[in-house]
């Protein structure tokens, strides 16, 4: 189910705020959670939400268990470790199987049979929220959340499950306990809600018929002016798209009383790679920067190591965007572009980059 759909919008929504405004303090995080499965359910695969319930009882008795271990160090590690490889170990299999097995065909000119599976929506997204979770009730940054409930709601709260932003359990902890609702909230996320709306259903839809027509021309036809906007088409068709649904889910979050953290700040006038990446999806840099770059060691290493580290996290984030050699491609190629502008260029390259490297995600 899509945040622009008919059935969101006029059947969804208005049942779950009228439900979730006139219950019970008590019964508002139970009836939020029933909503979100039932969201889950609807929009894909229903099945796959046997997986997210696993995956969350998972996490939840392995955030116990690092907690209670948390005096003995080596085993608080290996329940950390065990939490994290099961975690990764269900996100490669139901998004990188199939690009992993016919990678391997192609490099060994063999034939591996296999199925193609769908992809359980969301699963980038709430596995790494748990994740983020787990290590940060290792490093004591978090307790341990005690309720299921809450710790389910968490992870699965529809307003950010298929689109983010990711949302650290940090920064709603105290929210799942107690929050505000009152009409003055609810009128700026529904404010937040419609501008998000409009970037995805007027521009975003707009921008991809016309970067549509244009990459359907063949080669022949195809001049330089047309080439070029259809490049900048492109590149604001993923922005408005990307940012409206980041706008609707943090509108949809403060209408039942959540803050979430901004997940985009007018990216494109950034004066250099480094600067857009840090207004360009702001949760997936920040998570990436907090829970793979500092734990290998981050500035804090020899110049070699630290371009190794970036490389990595590069290549991770550009895996993390799809399950394609192009992805890959992608964050590599921002890998070495930040790489030289932090040793050589010293942060002076102009953004325009991100509109020739945007055509990569096509």
């Amino acid at each position: 189910m899509l945040f622009s759909s008919i059935t969101f919008l006029f059947l969804f929504l208005p049942i779950m705020l009228a439900v979730y405004y006139i219950a019970p303090p008590q019964w508002k995080n139970l009836l939020l959670l029933a909503g979100s499965l039932i969201f889950y359910a609807w929009g894909g695969e229903p099945v796959y939400i046997i997986l997210m319930i696993l995956s969350i009882l998972l996490n939840y008795f392995c955030g116990m268990d690092i907690e209670n271990k948390s005096e003995n160090e080596a085993k608080a590690k290996r329940s950390l470790v065990f939490a994290i490889t099961v975690n990764i170990v269900l996100l490669v299999f139901f998004k990188y199987f199939g690009f992993l097995v016919e990678s391997t065909n192609t490099l060994f000119g063999i034939s591996i049979p296999y199925r193609e599976l769908a992809l359980p929506i969301g699963i980038s997204f709430y596995t790494f929220q748990e994740i983020s979770y787990i290590v940060d009730v290792y490093r004591g940054k978090v307790k341990a959340q005690q309720s299921l409930v809450k710790y389910a709601l968490y992870v699965s709260m529809f307003p950010q499950l298929v689109a983010g932003p990711i949302v650290c359990y940090g920064d709603i902890e105290k929210q799942l306990t107690a929050r505000k609702i009152s009409g003055r909230k609810l009128g700026q996320g529904a404010m937040l809600f419609i501008i998000g709306l409009s970037k995805k259903a007027v521009l975003a839809n707009t921008l991809g018929k016309i970067f549509e027509e244009i990459s359907s021309t063949s080669a022949s036809n195809l001049t330089v002016l047309m080439a070029w906007l259809g490049c900048i088409t492109y590149a604001f068709q993923i922005y408005f798209d990307f940012s409206g649904y980041s706008d609707m889910a943090i509108g949809l979050g403060r209408m039942f009383g959540f803050e979430f953290k901004k997940n985009f700040d007018v990216p494109y006038i950034s004066k250099s790679i480094t600067e857009f990446w840090r207004r360009w999806h702001i949760s997936l840099s920040s998570w990436f920067r907090e829970y793979v770059y500092i734990p290998l060691g981050g500035n804090h290493v020899t110049i070699s190591r630290n371009i190794v580290n970036l490389l990595i996290v590069w290549m991770l984030t550009g895996m993390w965007h799809g399950a394609a050699w192009n992805f890959i491609v992608w964050g590599i190629y921002y890998g070495v572009v930040l790489v030289l502008e932090k040793y050589v260029w010293g942060g002076q390259l102009w953004i325009g980059g991100q509109v020739y490297c945007s055509i990569f995600m096509h």
